[in-house]
């Protein structure tokens, strides 16, 4: 993800307990500069407390961050944040209180909650309803991990304002609720939405001799198993339709596209679409299938917080005696993740008959998210996301599938998620990226609903 210039801010005044102060501002700059370097950003810190308005206004002006880090070293009144809200209302803000260092019965120290109070309603007062909060000393743990996650969602908030996602063709009939409109994603994620007809990637795969395939087709199979079991027509149209979409998302800088599938791959063109779309993701490009372009999104947006591949399906089956929850698709889960006892193997469509598509289990991992970036019936943006571990679990059914044991009862999920309205798409994501997650949405104003 793109790197981001933090700023820490520590606000004070100078009739409080300085040496307990300076002793927490240094420590403090030590935790941002050890979470900053880990996810490869800039911290500009100051060389001293800033303890006076005057001073805050003189380091202001030499930056220019994604993120502030404001902490209140000591009490400082609502005049400080006023002063950072007038010149950046628009930038993600860390609002850090310090516990008292010592309570002894005599002085008050720092008087750091106060400030924060005083901080938070300046900051509300001014319309910002977006800052992330925390309580803590710079070493405790749920302090660095706040830290660590709300970098790491202003990096992808940064990261989506950059990215062009291209829909390729109408979602099906009956499946609207992929479809985006280029003014809502801009709106609310700052991405940019690309539209292209299915049939001109079909035309470019048509205009392709073998021989310009060749060396896509010798690519894709260091990946797949199996391939030879397809027939030779739809192996050459295969290798053909990789080359256009890798083509095209390649000159277009296109790094999520969402893709048609049914029925114009199997009856205009005579071969599906799903292994190319698993290698792409393979290849660092998310995919999704049917068009779902809030799918693709997910798909990004999941892979660039975890660092890894993630699968995208429906959720098709309920295990109540080991509270699993199988997610399922045609054959287009990234090849990345097949079972090592099986590795991509390649077969057909269950319904349509035509290959070349996937066909495996996804590898076992630990931890796991699943979430969607989705729409309410009246066309809110919501953020749905529910934890769990994917299982060790051969394939399921033909297609792709993953089996993910819940962490909270699967099937009561499944009724408050179906009740509630969610798309029937969702994303699967090795890791917990929830406390990411949940900061995102605050900082794109997104309802949660957490399971």
């Amino acid at each position: 993800m793109k790197p981001i210039q933090i700023a820490y801010v520590p606000i004070g005044v100078g009739t409080f307990h300085l040496e307990s102060a300076q002793n927490l501002f240094e420590r403090s700059k030590t935790a941002l500069a050890e979470a900053a370097c880990a996810r490869g950003c800039e911290l500009i810190a100051p060389e001293n407390m800033l303890l006076s308005v005057a001073e805050l206004e003189k380091f202001l002006g030499t930056i220019d961050p994604e993120l502030i880090v404001l902490q209140n070293i000591t009490f400082a009144n609502a005049a400080y944040t006023q002063t950072l809200m007038h010149r950046f209302a628009d930038r993600a803000v860390l609002l850090w209180t310090l516990p008292e260092p010592v309570i002894d019965g005599g002085r008050l120290r720092l008087n750091s909650l106060t400030g924060a109070f005083s901080a938070g309603n300046a900051m509300r007062g001014f319309g910002k309803n977006d800052f992330v909060y925390m309580l803590g000393t710079p070493e405790a743990e749920e302090i660095r991990k706040t830290i660590s996650e709300t970098i790491a969602a202003v990096q992808m908030r940064e990261s989506l304002k950059e990215l062009k996602l291209a829909q390729v063709g109408h979602t099906p009939q009956g499946f609207g609720f992929g479809r985006a409109l280029d003014m809502d994603m801009l709106k609310t994620f700052g991405v940019t939405l690309e539209s292209v007809e299915v049939r001109e990637l079909i035309k470019l795969a048509k205009s392709y001799t073998d021989e310009e395939a060749a060396a896509d087709l010798e690519d894709a199979k260091k990946y797949l198993v199996g391939l030879e079991n397809t027939p030779e027509k739809n192996v050459k149209d295969f290798a053909r339709l990789y080359k256009a979409y890798r083509a095209y998302t390649a000159q277009n800088g296109i790094k999520a596209l969402a893709s048609r599938c049914w029925p114009d791959l199997f009856t205009d063109y005579g071969t599906p679409v799903c292994a190319v779309l698993s290698l792409l993701n393979a290849e660092g490009v998310v995919a999704s299938c049917e068009s779902d372009a809030y799918g693709a999104l997910s798909m990004y947006v999941g892979a660039e917080l975890s660092g890894d591949s993630v699968f995208f399906g429906d959720p098709v089956s309920v295990n109540e005696e080991e509270n699993s929850l199988t997610f399922w698709h045609c054959g287009m889960a990234p090849c990345n993740l097949a079972r090592e006892d099986t590795g991509a193997c390649v077969g057909v469509h269950p319904n349509r008959k035509i290959g070349p598509t996937m066909e495996f289990g996804c590898k076992p991992g630990g931890e796991a998210t699943i979430f969607r970036i989705g729409r309410t019936p009246e066309g809110k943006f919501r953020l749905f996301m529910a934890g769990g571990s994917v299982m060790d679990k051969p394939r399921q059914f033909l297609g792709t599938s993953i089996v993910v044991k819940m962490e909270h009862e699967a099937k009561e999920t499944v009724c408050k998620a179906v009740e509630a309205g969610w798309e029937p798409h969702f994303v699967v994501v090795y890791g917990d990226i929830r406390g990411e997650l949940k900061t995102l949405a605050k900082l794109l104003g997104l309802e949660v609903e957490a399971f």
